[in-house]
């Protein structure tokens, strides 16, 4: 006989529907990848409509010679299959105090996948990069009208030439083993380890390499941290993510029975590998070291923790975690506010009450 268990799932939480942005039940997320019907979605305009039938990717720009990629030309290159964290660099954008405008991010803008494709230095080196050349854009086939420029855009953004050879940043044609579905960016998708996910491309439409610095709203006005309420001053790019943890049990506000309970959750990091996770039950008096599980993790993934807690007396608990890693960055006790709310790390808290 089948368990509960079997036919009760989770589902994502809608945050708005045109467009369509919903939130993954971090919480209940068991697994290392997440499947497609769970895995945050996050766009900036309505899906887009292309030829699918018809698909071919172009390269120009600063290039030795233009070229025009096939599916089937990208199959023959030399493939790479990697399993990163893909956080959008709004995540968490509903902690900050005072409050930022944008979607309301609770802790589930994040997942993780095993994506296969071609690197894409492969594409450029074979289209020959011309000396000068300091960007790479990617624009998608989606695009919309921006409010603030009265103006129609496409999503595009560019990587500096250093991280589009990186031999890590692919052209992604499959998630965790089949096709990508059409809401991640089917055909075809940027993935670029470590940084914010705003930098992997869904749907790509063309690659051009650039002599100059990209411009574009997505580039220039979004995705940029701005420390100050109303001004430009000390405004630098959002790029890689914040070492960082989320809680998934016990749930916020659970109510437990006295006796020992396992705290566990996530952690990832945008540089180096997650060093140690702590857990404080005492409001971040003491911390103690939670155990890391590394089976099954990879340089770009998350990698699981857990802490046994006995809980002997009744009461409230402010229950905090914190992460460090390899390059000595810990989850701050404050946040980093800016004016768009990019990039929230601070110690994740829960409270519980014990009956």
């Amino acid at each position: 006989m089948n368990s509960h268990r079997s036919w009760v799932q989770p589902f994502l939480t809608t945050k708005s529907l045109l467009p369509e942005n919903q939130e993954s039940p971090i919480e209940f997320i068991e697994s290392d990848t997440v499947d497609s019907r769970l895995f945050y979605r996050r766009n900036h305009f309505l899906y887009p409509v292309f030829p699918f039938n018809s698909y071919w990717l172009p390269i120009g720009g600063a290039v030795t010679r233009s070229k025009l990629f096939s599916m089937d030309d990208l199959f023959r290159f030399p493939s790479k299959t990697i399993k990163i964290v893909l956080e959008c660099a709004g995540n968490k954008r509903r902690l900050f105090n005072p409050k930022v405008y944008g979607e309301q991010w609770d802790k589930g803008a994040i997942s993780q996948a095993v994506w296969k494709g071609v690197p894409l230095r492969i594409l450029l080196e074979s289209a020959g990069i011309k000396e000068g050349a300091k960007e790479v854009v990617v624009e998608g086939y989606d695009y919309g009208p921006r409010s603030d420029l009265n103006q129609v855009y496409p999503y595009a953004r560019s990587l500096p030439l250093e991280k589009a050879m990186d031999s890590d940043t692919i052209i992604a044609y499959e998630f965790n083993g089949r096709p990508i579905p059409f809401q991640h960016g089917y055909p075809l998708r940027l993935i670029a380890p470590q940084w914010y996910a705003m930098a992997s491309v869904k749907w790509i439409k063309h690659i051009t390499v650039m002599d100059s610095e990209f411009s574009g709203p997505f580039q220039s006005i979004d995705y940029v941290y701005y420390p100050h309420k109303d001004n430009e001053k000390d405004a630098r790019p959002v790029t890689e993510m914040n070492v960082n943890s989320t809680i998934q049990n016990p749930k916020d506000m659970d109510i437990l029975n006295a006796g020992t309970h396992i705290i566990n959750g996530i952690a990832w990091t945008g540089k180096g590998r997650i060093t140690m996770v702590e857990v404080s039950l005492d409001k971040g008096h003491t911390w103690k070291q939670a155990e890391i599980q590394r089976h099954g993790s990879t340089e770009y993934s998350w990698v699981r923790w857990s802490y046994k807690w006995t809980a002997a007396e009744r009461g409230e608990y402010k229950i905090m975690s914190r992460a460090s890693d390899s390059f000595k960055r810990k989850q701050p006790s404050q946040p980093f506010w800016n004016r768009k709310g990019y990039g929230y790390n601070a110690v994740d808290h829960i409270k519980v009450k014990i009956e």
